[in-house]
């Protein structure tokens, strides 16, 4: 079995990366399937799961549990129960023997026993920011962040995987040793990048 697991800094186009290696391969794809699974599992919505796993937004959630909304705050107990379920599910993955790219969720770190490919990817503060705002473009119009809005959650989001990933494995987030690969996509179309990331990828299973 072959895994590929992709680390990203926010707004870096690791999600896209991912996606696209998995249609490069042919393989199996992991993301936001594995949030879906916990948040069914718990009768929680998955942007819900979504915030807790990511350490932030905890508290005046709107939450919708069984089919009724109501304002909950953030149970410590409920992000350790979800951390441990999204573990135990990462592992399943691992058991199936199919050859897979997993992006996020720290599956570098908790199938370390299975050898992934361990890609990071980066960018400049300014690319990253540039990519969301052309999502954003494809938001309805009262619902796009502004630039300031996005910055601020970028430097959001990088502290709590930086916190999230020094527990986890005692180094800093984005410390090259902990990767196989690091990518910088700030002057790379992502499209034209993947045919040559996935060779390589193939090439270090090979070896």
């Amino acid at each position: 079995m072959r895994i590929i697991t992709i680390s990203r800094q926010f707004g870096s186009g690791g999600r896209e990366l991912g996606k696209r290696l998995t249609d490069y391969l042919g393989w199996d794809y992991y993301d936001k399937q594995i949030l879906t699974a916990l948040a069914q599992e718990h009768g929680l919505e998955t942007d819900y799961v979504r915030r807790v796993l990511g350490n932030h937004g905890w508290q005046n959630v709107q939450l919708t549990y069984r089919n009724s909304f109501q304002q909950l705050s953030f149970d410590p107990g409920l992000r350790t129960q979800l951390l441990v379920r999204q573990r135990e599910l990462l592992h399943q993955i691992a058991e199936t023997g199919h050859d897979c790219v997993i992006v996020g969720r720290d599956a570098d770190v908790i199938l370390q026993d299975s050898r992934p490919f361990r890609i990071y990817v980066c960018a400049d503060l300014q690319a990253r920011a540039e990519r969301c705002l052309r999502y954003e473009q494809k938001r309805p119009e009262e619902q796009r962040l502004s630039e300031k809005e996005i910055l601020r959650n970028i430097r959001r989001i990088d502290r709590n995987r930086a916190q999230t990933r020094e527990v986890l494995t005692g180094k800093r987030h984005g410390d090259g040793s902990a990767f196989d690969l690091t990518v910088n996509t700030t002057n790379w179309d992502i499209k034209k990048l993947t045919p040559a990331l996935g060779d390589f990828a193939l090439r270090w299973f090979e070896e």
